[in-house]
């Protein structure tokens, strides 16, 4: 079952390479599914996705059985660098899976490639819905920015007491030529309900200037 179809040949047949080309599509598609599990993507990403384990199998065949196929290998898994700058873990997971397969079909290796596919799809599927990594809704990432003159170390004390089980400053840094404070808190919300209200007083204290309140998630990812 996990046996190479190329058998050591170095000479591809059109019955082969059809087979290895299927294959890579269809898991390609399964790939792209899995991906857009969480609702959060973009529609040029799935179709890289779709059509990634493709071009690597085919890059792959080409050099089957000579020297250059370390130095394909190489090269296939460098993309990674130029896709990883702009993008999450999760897209960078997702390229190393679609490559992954890729290679596999390349070599021949159809049935590895298939059972590694759904093993590796049921993996992420179970974690996205398991509570093994999902993140408090009521945590939030918190930026305040203040006037200088504000002393912010206790400033907004007795607001977080009532409205936050826990408010941590994780960070502070100026900002408009030093005339102001970016304070960056980790918070979690007593009540999501209150969001709103927890905010407006908030702005009554710093003045009504810039307030920044988002998902701990989406931050992490942007950093």
């Amino acid at each position: 079952m996990f046996d190479s179809i190329l058998n050591g040949s170095v000479s591809l047949t059109l019955g082969i390479m059809a087979i290895c080309t299927i294959t890579s599509l269809i898991i390609g598609v399964l790939i792209a599914y899995v991906y857009k599990f969480d609702e959060m993507y973009s529609r040029q990403f799935v179709m890289t996705l779709v059509v990634l384990p493709t071009l690597v199998q085919m890059v792959i065949m080409m050099v089957n059985g000579n020297l250059g196929t370390s130095v394909a290998v190489l090269g296939t898994f460098g993309l990674v660098r130029f896709r990883s700058l702009p993008g999450s873990s999760k897209d960078i997971c997702f390229i190393f899976f679609a490559m992954a397969i890729g290679l596999a079909t390349g070599m021949g290796y159809i049935g590895f490639a298939i059972v590694i596919a759904v093993v590796v799809s049921l993996i992420i599927l179970i974690l996205g819905k398991s509570s093994f990594i999902r993140i408090d809704p009521a945590k939030r990432d918190l930026h305040i920015t203040i006037p200088e003159n504000l002393d912010y170390t206790e400033i907004f004390n007795d607001l977080f007491e009532r409205y936050t089980i826990k408010a941590e400053l994780e960070r502070v840094k100026t900002t408009h030529l030093g005339s102001m404070y970016e304070l960056r808190y980790v918070i979690i919300l007593k009540e999501v309900q209150k969001e709103k209200e927890f905010l407006d007083e908030l702005r009554c204290r710093n003045g009504n200037l810039t307030i920044v309140s988002g998902r701990i998630q989406n931050v992490q990812e942007e950093l």
